[in-house]
């Protein structure tokens, strides 16, 4: 009976290494590509900056529901952005607000006709961004639609170089910058969360892009053709990840979508664990709906190198969450003495090289914005101990809710926070 449970241990501990390791070896792949598409941005922005554009008419949405902490350095940052005036409209969504946000958008639509301040009808306010954003776009006159979420202040660039690449290739749908985060450096959580997001998009976007001409509308800092948009029927007012939902549905409609890192946005990440559970649990459960819908739909799509890469993108929460489980697990018994592993096998070596290689890939990942200094080092160690972990939690949550309660999914905004003056 012993031998046995040694045996299917092992086998459990093969499982965990094997998972493991194609995850680390996949994103080594996409690490190595990322960072020939941040070598190849770099020539390609200098090449925009000196071509000659007759941009044209751009509307800004921006749902904005109770953000009066944040919505004024919004607008602000829209109306300095480097972009024609007579072709811009910003219209800020108030999303029935009971704070003071409709009352600091009205005030900034008086001073410039460039803002335009949209009420959602009594009674139907709150119901989620989607459904802000459907609202919003049956008023947007321009043939170009940007999203911006309420708390993001971009560089002065960001606009123009995203509709730069719309025109330069008309077989891009749309096409999605690079968000940073602004208070990084309030605490220790903002700046686990700002390694993890720059990681992100430095190796999975930009290194999918490369790689197989494939990326992910993000929440915020995106443009999309408006007849993209029309022709998608709209935002899906039951997905709670609105961004990955209508990414799947252009790849099926034969759309691409490129990421642009030189295009960039700060935007504000939680400030507290609660925060933080609550928002990462939505997008899990958000991943969940999504994939639920995309597997009915997976015959939709002709490639089927993008069916795949969609499909590993979908389960990654739960390929890492099955992995991290019987690893740390197995860990935690075999070193109480509770079991031991008899499967021969330079392990030791397995997980040195493996952390060896996270640390490298996103200290590469971070290089590009000039963030990989050597107390980040010490951040990512932390991090690797704690803030992945706690991804268990949250994963194990989202599937409690979805699969066991069968809870209904239902849209909450992200709690602001006070910046302080720069």
């Amino acid at each position: 009976m012993e031998s046995m449970l040694q045996i299917d241990l092992s086998i459990l501990f093969l499982i965990a290494v094997i998972l493991i390791w194609f995850m680390i070896g996949y994103q080594l792949v996409l690490t190595l590509a990322g960072f020939f598409h941040h070598q190849k941005s770099r020539k390609e922005q200098i090449a925009v900056d000196a071509m000659d554009f007759d941009y044209p008419s751009v509307s800004i949405l921006i749902p904005a529901h109770n953000e009066d902490v944040v919505i004024a350095a919004t607008i602000e940052a829209m109306l300095v952005l480097e972009y024609p005036a007579d072709k811009l409209e910003v219209i800020v969504i108030n999303d029935g607000s009971t704070d003071r946000t409709r009352e600091i958008i009205a005030d900034y639509a008086a001073k410039d006709a460039r803002v335009v301040l949209y009420d959602v009808p009594q009674g139907e306010g709150g119901k989620g961004k989607s459904r802000a954003l459907n609202l919003g776009i049956k008023i947007a006159k321009s043939e170009y639609i940007a999203i911006y979420d309420a708390d993001n202040t971009p560089a002065p660039s960001a606009l123009r170089y995203l509709v730069a690449q719309l025109l330069l290739h008309p077989e891009l749908g749309a096409v999605l910058g690079k968000f940073r985060t602004v208070n990084r450096k309030r605490n220790l959580l903002t700046r686990f969360i700002n390694i993890e997001t720059l990681s992100f998009q430095s190796i999975l976007q930009a290194g999918r892009w490369q790689l197989l001409g494939i990326a992910t509308l993000p929440g915020t800092n995106f443009v999309i053709r408006a007849g993209v948009i029309r022709q998608m029927n709209g935002w899906d007012e039951d997905a709670i990840t609105e961004d990955s939902e209508l990414s799947i549905r252009m790849y099926i409609h034969n759309w691409k979508i490129k990421f642009i890192p030189y295009s960039v946005t700060f935007e504000q990440e939680p400030e507290t664990w609660a925060v933080w559970m609550k928002q990462r649990t939505r997008w899990v459960r958000g991943n969940n709906y999504v994939s639920k819908k995309f597997f009915k739909q997976r015959r939709q799509l002709k490639s089927r190198k993008l069916r795949l890469e969609i499909l590993y993108s979908l389960s990654l929460y739960y390929v890492f969450f099955f992995a991290i489980i019987i690893s740390d697990g197995l860990f935690l018994l075999a070193a109480t003495n509770v079991i031991a592993i008899t499967l021969p096998g330079p392990y030791e070596l397995v997980w040195a090289v493996a952390i060896v290689l996270f640390f490298a890939e996103i200290i590469l990942a971070l290089s590009y914005d000039r963030e990989d200094s050597f107390s980040s080092l010490f951040i990512i160690a932390l991090m690797y101990v704690t803030y992945c972990q706690f991804w268990i939690y949250i994963v194990a949550r989202a599937f409690w809710l979805d699969v066991v309660k069968k809870e209904k999914q239902t849209w909450a905004k992200t709690v602001r926070f006070a910046q302080p003056k720069s």
